[in-house]
């Protein structure tokens, strides 16, 4: 008897050193977006959950701050950084005001990269931009007139909704856009306004646009929540097929707007591939698999890198009336 209960306690000393030896070895990713409770965040977290469950021994810690400031994201940086993560991905606010915080945490020995809106090189190895910048911005003046032709067509008209006039993101797109603006004679750009991400500060923008130029027929919002916010303010001003709301959206989100007419096409990269990509390149820096030049991102491919470290995922899609509820049910 005494033996069984020396055996059994052996056995469960050893149980719990092999279970303590697991947790040590497992790799805890700190997965950091502009704000909670955005959709396009959400199913970020989904795709980075996935690639936790592929690799098996990773952990995922989905957080944020409630509002989209830098110094909320410090704040859940700080937060990573005293649990001991072994990596952090973030979507910055802002492109210099995180490097200082991420820098601590990289002399900590946590491997840091940015995904989706980028902060500067010094606070991060790698930078995962969901498709090209020059892409994006085409994209979204293809996207204003294609709206512009669907509202008459002629001279058109058009206004940027943005996210925050500090967003990395958002402002690089906004750069690659009026690049090539001027290959569209049709086009005239007579506002750029911020909501900050907020619905309701979207919305008044919106409104604002709409009172302020009576002539405009497009409005063109690179930001998830924006473009849902824009679409319902031309709905509820009675301007359907007057004005078009275009830009980049989530189509669970939009797919109501595509049937009302407010929004005629719009253009997304899967959120759940971007947030499984970043997931992946967190894992592969920790376990020392990438290299100066490539990255694995599991499914996704191989992020090549530049000189900087920032690399591209995939070329933006678009969805309208005849594909949007098949994605709708997805993300």
């Amino acid at each position: 008897m005494v033996f069984k209960k020396v055996m059994a306690s052996s056995l469960l000393a050893a149980a719990v050193m092999t279970a303590s030896l697991a947790h040590a070895a497992d790799v805890r990713v700190g997965l950091v977006v502009k704000a909670l409770g955005i959709g396009f965040f959400e199913a970020a977290n989904k795709g980075a959950q996935e690639a936790a469950k592929e690799l098996g021994d990773v952990e995922v810690i989905y957080t944020g701050p409630t509002s989209t400031t830098a110094e909320g994201q410090i704040e859940v940086i700080n937060s990573l950084i005293a649990q001991k993560v072994d990596a952090i991905a973030v979507s910055a606010n802002d492109t210099d005001a995180l490097v200082p915080i991420l820098k601590k945490a990289q002399k900590r020995g946590i491997k840091v990269i940015s995904w989706d809106s980028g902060v500067g090189k010094a606070g991060r190895q790698i930078h995962l931009n969901p498709s090209s910048n020059p892409l994006i911005g085409e994209m979204n003046i293809k996207l204003a007139d294609v709206a512009a032709k669907a509202a008459g067509g002629g001279k058109a008209d058009i206004a940027i909704l943005s996210a925050t006039p500090t967003s990395t993101n958002q402002n690089i797109w906004i750069d690659e856009m009026k690049k090539v603006l001027p290959n569209y004679a049709n086009l005239n750009l007579v506002a750029t306004v911020y909501g900050d991400d907020l619905a309701d500060k979207s919305y008044r923008e919106t409104i604002g646009l709409l009172k302020s130029h009576p002539n405009l027929k497009v409005i063109v919002a690179p930001t998830s929540v924006g473009i849902v916010a824009a679409a319902q303010a031309v709905k509820d001003q009675g301007k359907i097929g007057k004005v078009f709301v275009t830009g980049l959206g989530l189509p669970s989100e939009l797919a109501g707007h595509v049937k009302s007419g407010a929004v005629k096409s719009f253009a997304i990269w899967n959120p759940i591939d971007l947030g499984y990509a970043a997931t992946m390149i967190s894992y592969n820096l920790v376990k020392g698999k990438a290299t100066a030049s490539e990255v694995s991102m599991g499914r996704i491919g191989t992020a090549k890198l530049d000189a900087d470290g920032n690399a591209a995922m995939a070329e933006p899609f678009i969805y309208d009336a005849s594909n949007v509820d098949e994605f709708a049910e997805i993300f």
